[in-house]
């Protein structure tokens, strides 16, 4: 299998650098984001925002691991979708399209690992394996797996 098995580690390692970096950046201006959500007449913005900076940082720390990464995947679902409509709704602002179009790309990454698992280079290395639809599978990747 070689370098191929680390494809899933770097895919991850990509993904997980965008959450992370959210993570950080909104714990770092925790007020001023809080003040832009409370004149977005969000509700109880301090609480959401604990929420978006835990869902963001378990998230990316559980993908970028491999560690109970569809529980991450999931973690991330329930972040970027509200985030999506609230923030980047093309709906309401039609120059918001590309960032609602890559949050729901983003989606479809977590949708990803949610069902295939993170590869063997991962701590959840059995996720890799998990039943799934491997029509699509080669029998050398099958055999290497």
């Amino acid at each position: 299998m070689g370098f191929q098995k680390y494809i899933p580690l770097i895919g991850r390692a990509f993904l997980a650098a965008i959450f992370l970096k959210a993570a950080v950046a909104n714990s770092l201006g925790f007020q001023g984001i809080v003040a832009m959500m409370t004149q977005r007449g969000l509700p109880v913005p301090p609480l959401l925002l604990i929420g978006n900076i835990f869902c963001t940082l378990v998230g990316g720390i559980s993908i970028l691991l491999g560690f109970k990464a569809r529980l991450g995947a999931i973690l991330l679902i329930i972040f970027l979708i509200p985030t999506t409509f609230v923030f980047h709704n093309p709906f309401v602002d039609p120059g918001q399209l590309n960032a609602f179009l890559k949050n729901f790309g983003l989606v479809g990454a977590m949708l990803f690992i949610y069902y295939y698992g993170t590869g063997p280079v991962s701590l959840d290395a059995e996720s890799a394996t998990n039943d799934y639809d491997d029509t699509y599978v080669s029998d050398s990747d099958r055999a290497n797996v």
